[in-house]
């Protein structure tokens, strides 16, 4: 099937709002797993699916922000300004450069890039997502601004190379360096997340390949709002299936994901 033909309304909102639902049932906007299909699904090359998968995710993070105000109020949030500030530092800076160097680089060493990048946060799904805090900080002063902005650098690059939020690494960082609450962290990511991949798309749309913007745009507009769609429903039944299978499964997904990126190639 041509890649056109499989971009028929329907299958574009019912893959959005599948990826979606995968996302929202661990807390996360499901752009990680958007990407592969971009490529694999719809045929889109590497640099045009991060581009559009940028675009999703701005969305998809965009409607968060007020879904999650009922649980975690905005005050709540910006007490901890000194964490998203922190992160922030370092993370506008990385997502700039790393839409810099994902224009820059060759398609096939992009999609080596990206198939690398998948396995990374397959094990950080494994890893960082059922993280616990003591409420302390794992370091104090310097060191923490250091670390922290560090750590929001790399976040930033990773965001940028893929088009996705960086939730699955946001959150455990908030979590295991800052001592915060997990729910605080997911409220904290959003508000790290949405600078960082704002300044991300505006680098990228210096590109010429940014072009893929205005000639998809109904496509966006459909899988954006499948997205939405399944993270909420997906966000629902959170906590139904036990995490001990899910992540796994998720992790599987792009594990499997990456080796037919890494070939696309």
């Amino acid at each position: 099937m041509a890649p056109k033909e499989r971009r028929a309304k329907p299958a574009v909102f019912t893959s959005g709002a599948v990826i979606g639902a995968l996302g929202g049932l661990i807390g996360l906007g499901g752009a990680e797993f958007r990407l592969p299909l971009l490529i694999g699904l719809f045929g889109f090359g590497a640099l045009e699916a991060i581009i559009l998968n940028k675009a999703m995710s701005l969305v998809v993070v965009a409607s968060a922000l007020p879904f999650r105000a009922f649980s975690v109020p905005y005050a709540q949030v910006f007490e901890r300004w000194d964490i998203i500030v922190t992160l922030l530092t370092g993370s506008l800076v990385g997502a700039w450069l790393g839409a810099g160097w994902a224009t820059q680089l060759k398609s096939k060493t992009l999609y080596r890039v990206l198939a690398v990048l998948l396995v990374g946060i397959a094990v950080a799904l494994l890893l960082g997502h059922e993280a616990s805090t003591s409420g302390i900080p794992l370091f104090h002063g310097v060191a923490l601004a250091i670390t922290g902005i560090a750590a929001g650098f790399g976040i930033g690059v990773v965001a940028a190379l893929m088009g996705v939020a960086g939730g699955e690494l946001l959150i455990p960082t908030i979590v295991l360096l800052f001592g915060a609450d997990v729910k605080l962290a997911g409220s904290l990511s959003l508000a790290v997340s949405l600078p960082t991949m704002i300044v991300g798309f505006t680098r990228y749309s210096r590109d010429q390949s940014f072009s893929i913007i205005r000639a998809q745009r109904p496509f966006i507009l459909i899988m954006a709002v499948g997205s939405i769609l399944g993270t909420f429903i997906g966000g629902q039944l959170l906590g139904l299936i036990p995490t001990t299978y899910l992540l796994p499964l998720l992790a599987a997904i792009l594990l499997v994901s990456s080796v037919k990126v890494w070939r696309h190639g």
